[in-house]
């Protein structure tokens, strides 16, 4: 304790002891000290003012984040960081205001508490001789004078000063302890507050001063009006009742310290939003909120989350006793099971395998598909993403397939209950791996299924470049492909090209910069009104998680453009065979529409999609670069104004196409 009071008490004490001398009061001391205290502070509060500002302009793409990475929270803090680092945005400068003030507190605690060091800097020697007095005169032992013994020897020698003279050397000390008036307003600020009147207005003052502030800052203050209900009243109720207690337990001065300090506070927001308007650096004042849920929207989402906690709980007793372990499928959601398709209807027909399949979508078409098949041999279960980490790791299996690259790298690991489960990987597509999963994101499987010699290549590769065992690479061809190719060549009254009009197919990768989020205007446009209809079919998972980013477009061209639509079904593969062209971005979708309708692709060059920074590493090139001018045509965003024309074109040379790609 005695540290404090030398590292913040002394120079604190030094500040109040001139703002005394200067006010020749000790209320009104204190409040020039509050006011002094701010104005040292100001720049702090500019700068968190700045970095408030920030944080709500960033907010958007922190929501994107959250729900690009939903159920990956190490991800989302490696994504979350990444954006602060590029934003210069800081959480410490957010809090540093507050957190200065802890020192001052603390300070100005030992500053009231010690008057006779701080105020009167009388000689240590002669402090103690003053509180041994006090004790012989109160019967109070000196431990049990504890940290206001200063306050005791004021309060006795300013009643009775005859009752110290005969002390050696405290004459002069005397005469300045009596100069000492602690007195504002009617009562001692060295006292703590009672119940009796003026006294208890000091915590109800501090109470009101942190509601009256608040209420401003949630009106005012960037951070605070953009923030949820719940978080705006329960911030308030927390201050409201801490100033109150606060200045209830501690000496009126303090009391008056912190209700000072309230009311400069709004002040202040005041000055950073005169200096650092939030209007002039955002696009909004206040961005949107979501809109709140009805208390019925509430009670019926809370229900839900019971249910699902049941039917969760059901699924994991009735998966732990199963006899039959050995082969388990993991689904993230029900757009996955295309993957698993041709795999599961394969070991069905030709094997005696059960299938235990989880998913961590409720409704995953997999429960009507596996209730129609009514097999024994297909189970399906519901564990959702947070259940998922521990059943994961209790895990007691011989196989686990899963689509879910990172294994061991961020939630998801491999069991600890059983060491030699054999864990598999299948990609969503036909790209490559060095250039669409993170670095060393395969490390951890022991096999992988390979789609074409170019996985074959990158795997062998990088075990090379890392030094690592080789994995079981299975040529285990496209099942998604080979359904694709036989659906085309079972429909060719459905797959025919020359319909009209000809049928453009829109289908965007969702990472981000992806066409819906980038440049879909400049895209659709000009195919409309080059005569075109259009199909636009999001990625799954942008739609599962930026539901909202939809139906916004879909609300804006829905009754404007009639040779526009949405595809958000995605059970079936349909209007990818069936399109006359496709355009995507970075999506493998391409490469699937091409080889299997042997027609020609447009690529849009937005932000590369790279998850692997390091990438180049590998020397094999990436599919998704070296096929983009083979399949069909790559533009440049700039360039999207002549898209039509080029559509035209493509269109005009299917022949030509269908050869160059068959070949």
């Amino acid at each position: 304790m005695e540290i404090i009071n030398t590292l913040l008490g002394i120079p604190l004490g030094y500040i109040f002891y001139f703002c005394y001398q200067l006010a020749g009061n000790f209320g009104i001391a204190v409040l020039l000290f509050t006011l002094a205290t701010k104005l040292v502070l100001f720049p702090l509060s500019l700068l968190a003012q700045k970095n408030a500002i920030t944080m709500v302009r960033i907010q958007p793409q922190l929501e994107d984040i959250k729900r690009r990475f939903e159920g990956n929270n190490t991800l989302i803090l490696e994504e979350q960081k990444a954006l602060y680092k590029r934003e210069h945005y800081s959480m410490l400068k957010g809090v540093l205001p507050m957190l200065v003030q802890i020192p001052l507190i603390l300070g100005l605690i030992y500053v009231i508490y010690n008057p006779l060091q701080h105020m009167l800097h009388i000689e240590p020697a002669i402090i103690q001789v003053l509180i041994d007095q006090a004790s012989l005169l109160t019967g109070i032992p000196v431990s049990e004078l504890g940290f206001a013994a200063q306050l005791k020897v004021m309060e006795l020698v300013q009643a009775d000063p005859a009752a110290f003279v005969s002390l050696a050397g405290v004459g002069d000390v005397l005469t300045q302890i009596q100069a000492i008036n602690m007195d504002f307003l009617g009562v001692n600020l060295s006292q703590n507050p009672s119940l009796t009147w003026p006294a208890i207005l000091y915590p109800l003052l501090s109470g009101v001063s942190a509601l009256v502030l608040s209420l401003y800052q949630n009106r005012y203050y960037i951070l605070q009006k953009t923030a949820g209900r719940l978080s705006k009243w329960g911030m308030t109720l927390f201050l409201v009742a801490f100033s109150g207690y606060f200045a209830a337990v501690l000496p009126m001065g303090l009391g008056l310290y912190w209700t000072a300090g309230n009311l400069f506070s709004i002040l202040v927001v005041w000055l950073c939003n005169a200096i650092y308007n939030p209007k002039k650096f955002l696009e909004t004042d206040a961005p949107q909120t979501h809109p709140a849920l009805s208390r019925a929207e509430r009670a019926a989402a809370r229900s839900l989350k019971r249910e699902l906690g049941r039917r969760q709980r059901r699924d994991a007793a009735r998966f732990a006793a199963a006899r039959d372990r050995q082969l388990v499928f993991y689904s993230e959601s029900s757009g996955f099971y295309k993957y698993f398709q041709g795999l599961i209807e394969w070991l069905l027909a030709n094997s005696e395998e059960t299938i235990h399949y989880v998913t961590s979508d409720p409704d995953d078409q997999v429960f009507s598909l596996a209730a129609k098949r009514d097999d024994e041999r297909w189970q399906v279960y519901y564990i959702g993403p947070s259940a998922l980490i521990s059943f994961m790791m209790k895990l007691d299996a011989q196989m686990v397939l899963m689509t879910m690259p990172d294994l061991e790298k961020y939630h998801i690991k491999r069991s600890l209950v059983r060491k030699d489960i054999e864990y598999v990987y299948l990609d969503h597509g036909m790209g490559s791996f060095h250039l669409m999963l993170r670095e060393n994101a395969l490390d951890h499987f022991d096999t992988v299924f390979c789609y074409g010699p170019n996985h074959i290549a990158e795997i062998r590769e990088s075990e090379l470049l890392y030094d690592l065992p080789e994995k079981r690479l299975v040529k285990s061809g496209f099942p998604l492909f080979d359904a694709l190719v036989a659906s085309v060549a079972s429909s060719p009254e459905r797959a025919a090209a020359g319909r009209e009009p000809p049928t453009i197919l829109i289908a965007p990768s969702w990472q981000p910069g992806n066409i819906l989020e980038s440049c879909f205007e400049q895209t659709v446009r000009p195919l409309l009104d080059q005569g075109y209809r259009v199909v636009v079919r999001p990625h799954p998972e942008f739609v599962k998680r930026f539901r909202n980013k939809i139906d916004v477009l879909v609300e804006h061209y829905a009754a404007s453009e009639p040779c526009l639509s949405f595809e958000l079904d995605f059970s079936s593969n349909e209007t990818v065979y069936t399109a006359d062209l496709v355009v995507t971005d970075w999506s493998t979708i391409a490469q699937e529409f091409s080889f299997g309708s042997k027609r020609p692709s447009v690529f849009i060059n937005t932000e590369m999609k790279v998850m692997n920074p390091n990438w180049q590493r590998l020397d094999t090139v990436p599919l998704e670069i070296s096929l983009r001018d083979k399949l069909g045509v790559s533009l440049n965003p700039e360039e999207l104004s002549r898209i039509g024309d080029v559509a035209d074109d493509l269109i005009s040379r299917r022949d030509e196409y269908r050869d160059s790609i068959t070949a």
